[in-house]
């Protein structure tokens, strides 16, 4: 990975910026800037990691924020829940102004991508849509949605842990997904070649 560095980062832009920097593409200006880091946990399944594309202006490499979270353990308990997930996409979307976020596994992920148009958001557990895309149109019990100050919405399917294996759920993430979709909201961000 570019940007290898072996020590901790301080949440401050003395220290970040020249990180940041440091991931600037240097032939072509319009893929912006590249990173990464994690929490050094010894333990794979404790492993938290975050990957930022930004500045990006080219219709072939998007600008994105992935967040790996832990796998199984105390940490996965910790974080795993309706709340938890919301607060982590909330407070992504109101530093980063993104058009659209969300907290999916990679196993609802995959079920989904096959069936996707290239470039238009994924409807996870936990999705968040810039306001500039839309007005949300009514969503089925129990979804709930939260406005994230002016910028956007969260809709949060529902207050369990969502799962691929409930069929319940999967249904439901596919309703919401159609009617976002019928209302206009979830257009590719670029026109795909």
């Amino acid at each position: 990975m570019q940007n290898a560095l072996r020590r901790p980062l301080s949440p401050n832009l003395a220290e970040l910026e020249p990180f940041v920097r440091r991931g600037k593409d240097r032939t072509f200006d319009n893929l912006g800037f590249s990173g990464g880091g994690w929490n050094g946990a010894g333990d794979d399944y404790e492993t938290t990691g975050l990957l930022i594309a930004c500045g990006g202006s080219s219709e072939w490499v998007g600008n994105s924020c992935v967040y790996t979270l832990p796998s199984k353990g105390p940490s996965l308990e910790r974080i795993l829940s309706a709340s938890a997930l919301a607060a982590l996409i909330r407070r992504t979307a109101d530093a980063w102004e993104p058009e659209w976020g969300v907290a999916i596994s990679e196993q609802h992920r995959d079920v989904l991508k096959p069936r996707r148009p290239k470039g238009t958001p994924y409807v996870g557990w936990v999705t968040y849509l810039a306001q500039h895309r839309g007005t949300l149109p009514p969503l089925p019990s129990p979804v709930r949605i939260e406005p994230v100050a002016d910028k956007g919405t969260l809709i949060i399917l529902t207050p369990e842990r969502f799962t691929v294996s409930n069929p319940e759920h999967v249904a439901l993430a596919e309703r919401v997904r159609e009617l976002l979709d019928r209302a206009g909201l979830l257009k590719p961000l670029h026109a795909q070649p």
